[in-house]
């Protein structure tokens, strides 16, 4: 618990401080315009600087109390620093393309697959273990897996508290499971950055004093693929469905994405669009906040739809933590999941949104 307290007051004060002094970057306001903006106010969106420079300072106070994690956690934060790189870039400038931010995300999961050796090197099934021996197969779909949570995480980054949270409920179960196989490494380094998210979190929900930017959402959703590839490879007892499951919100809200884009509109996967799974919640299900364009009621909204998306995330976040070690219900809860979201993505977007969902205006 120390490496979380002190990431979490860490990121606190350092979050803080970006929020007094965001006039000094005012290239990193975001944008009030935009298919994707539901905010009515220019914001920081450089929170991911705090984040990453408060898990800095935890590993190097953790490296210096236990020096048998040094060469880890720095080769950690080193390739963790590559994904960071493209997205806090993007944040100041708003030059840096898609494809390059993706790019820097696989360099940083090929970093890894060489200084960390966390490679997919084996696919478990309820009675059989498929191993992945080829170097050649393994890099390449370990760099798409790192890379695609990355970002996942980005796209799901829609509200004030969405990705924060679901990625702290993550980042706690991968510390959970890391307790119950002795995995230290992967313990301290998941608690560290659960830490850093939660302060950060203070400030961003439910008001979104400041957002967690490409640069926050790169990092964060690097950090989740490295540990829960690093978890499962070093601990077979771990089912690879565990992390299958663990990140299938965003891991399908992305690959639903790209689908409905290519197939079902026809356009690219890079040009973003307003209807994601929480997009169409914010805007079909809650409906009881009063004042569509009034900014009071546009931040209320905004602050409640997140807990939607954090209840279906735990959907699948507690029965992976709960059964981390059972292929074959993981597989099974996997394929519920999917089928969950296709159902009410689909319900919405005709207009019939579950009942229990949907709280309509207060008289």
């Amino acid at each position: 618990m120390f490496s979380f307290l002190l990431s979490f007051i860490a990121s606190a004060l350092l979050t803080l401080l970006v929020i007094k002094e965001s006039r000094l970057h005012g290239s990193a306001l975001d944008a009030v315009a935009g298919v994707q903006k539901v905010h009515a106010h220019r914001v920081a969106r450089i929170g991911g600087l705090s984040i990453f420079l408060a898990v800095a300072l935890s590993s190097a106070i953790s490296i210096w109390r236990v020096p048998t994690m040094g060469s880890w956690l720095a080769a950690l934060l080193l390739c963790s620093a590559v994904a960071f790189a493209g997205g806090i870039v993007e944040d100041y400038t708003g030059r840096v393309s898609p494809a390059r931010r993706l790019l820097l995300t696989m360099a940083a999961a090929a970093l890894g697959f060489f200084l960390l050796d966390a490679r997919i090197d084996r696919i478990d099934w309820p009675f059989a273990v498929l191993t992945l021996g080829y170097w050649w197969f393994t890099l390449p779909l370990t760099v798409l897996a790192v890379s695609g949570i990355a970002n996942a995480i980005n796209i799901i980054d829609g509200f004030n508290g969405l990705a924060s949270v679901v990625c702290i409920c993550m980042l706690l179960s991968l510390g959970y499971v890391a307790l119950q196989v002795n995995d230290t490494f992967v313990l301290v380094a998941a608690l560290m950055v659960a830490g850093a998210t939660a302060g950060f979190l203070i400030w961003n929900y439910p008001v979104g004093l400041i957002f967690l930017g490409d640069g926050g959402a790169y990092f964060i959703g690097f950090m989740l693929g490295e540990l829960a590839l690093l978890l499962v490879m070093r601990n077979p007892e771990v089912s690879t469905w565990y992390a299958a499951l663990l990140l299938i919100y965003p891991a399908f809200e992305t690959l639903f994405s790209v689908y409905r884009r290519m197939f079902v509109r026809g356009k690219s996967p890079a040009i973003p669009d307003g209807i994601h799974l929480h997009s169409l919640i914010f805007r079909r299900v809650v409906q009881w906040a009063v004042g569509r364009k009034e900014a009071r009621a546009l931040v209320r909204r905004n602050s409640l739809t997140s807990p939607y998306l954090w209840l279906f995330s735990l959907s699948a976040v507690i029965p992976a933590t709960l059964f981390w070690n059972n292929t074959t219900v993981l597989i099974a809860c996997c394929l519920v999941f999917m089928a969950s979201y296709i159902w009410i993505y689909v319900r919405i977007v005709r207009f019939k949104a579950p009942r229990w969902m949907i709280r309509h205006k207060k008289p």
